[in-house]
């Protein structure tokens, strides 16, 4: 995820990071150059037929109109998922206030909420492919975290193994049953919050809406030279270059959010509310507190 302030006049030209620019610009500069060549064309060889400036506005308008919707349910899926990990985070945080309540400090605590971070370790994993087994390692141990990643789905095999600590404690007396009524109800969340994502990830956008804005875009820049040629003159490969820029970047913008778990520079930052919930355990636990991550070339991973 990008974070930065607000750049200046002479920046907002020129940044790159975050920008859609790199992956478009062959598409603006093909625009700009068709532009040119049936400028010449012409001028110089042949009339060109030309069309409504008006009818290309009605075209444009539609366009805009159906990039609009689709980009408003892109944005509705990368801030749902930034919503659910949210909800991660406070669930963490309250699961560990819980476990203080019922079961007060010691191995259960200590043991359910290392377990915890390993879910979520092991979920991001699932949802963008990380390498985690070295941080797994480093909350459960060598041993089960080789158990959790064999499994097919192991941030649920973590959810399973402090489900048995729970039913282990509710048998041996060490929480009562209202408390483990209360710890059951919050660890539902985690499972709820995991298929949530795994939602977002395996469904997106349908494909007949991508084909389309993708096709209409292109039509509309190879259409749209011949609409210019008697009011643009020479700054019609200009005037190409920045539609271009315009229905291209609205296209790639939303094909970015409409996959929020993606490593993007506009992605959910999955590490670093990872982290926030390694902090918050530490604190729990009396842990030495890990630092926050910070953004890297303002990019927050």
């Amino acid at each position: 995820m990008i974070v930065r302030d607000t750049p200046s006049r002479w920046q907002l030209f020129l940044i790159l990071k975050g920008s859609v620019v790199p992956q478009i610009l062959p598409n603006i500069i093909g625009a700009a150059l068709w532009a040119l060549l049936v400028l010449v064309l012409d001028r110089y060889v042949m009339a060109m037929p030309t069309i409504s400036i008006g009818a290309m506005g009605v075209f444009g308008l539609s366009l805009s109109l159906f990039l609009g919707f689709r980009n408003n349910a892109a944005y509705d899926r990368w801030w749902e998922a930034r919503k659910i990990w949210g909800r991660m985070v406070s669930d963490v945080r309250s699961l560990a206030q819980e476990l203080r309540i019922f079961a007060g400090k010691g191995e259960d605590e200590e043991f359910i909420l290392t377990r915890i971070l390993a879910f979520h370790h092991l979920h991001r994993a699932q949802l963008r492919g990380d390498e985690v087994a070295q941080v797994v390692r480093h909350w459960v141990g060598a041993d089960a975290a080789e158990q959790l990643m064999r499994q097919e789905n192991g941030p649920n095999a973590a959810l399973r193994d402090i489900a048995t600590r729970l039913r282990e404690m509710a048998e041996d007396g060490r929480i009562d049953g209202f408390g483990q009524r209360a710890l059951a109800e919050r660890l539902a969340a985690f499972p709820a919050a995991q298929a949530g994502n795994e939602r977002l990830l395996t469904t997106p956008l349908p494909f007949v809406y991508s084909l389309l804005v993708w096709r209409t875009t292109y039509l509309y820049c190879l259409l749209l030279p011949f609409a210019l040629l008697d009011s643009a003159g020479w700054f019609e490969p200009l005037v190409a270059a920045v539609v271009a820029y315009v229905f291209f970047g609205l296209a790639q913008v939303t094909h970015e959010l409409e996959h929020p778990f993606r490593k993007q520079a506009n992605a959910v930052p999955l590490s670093a509310l990872c982290r926030v919930m390694e902090i918050s355990v530490c604190n729990a636990l009396g842990r030495e507190v890990p630092p926050r991550l910070t953004p890297v070339d303002h990019v927050l991973d």
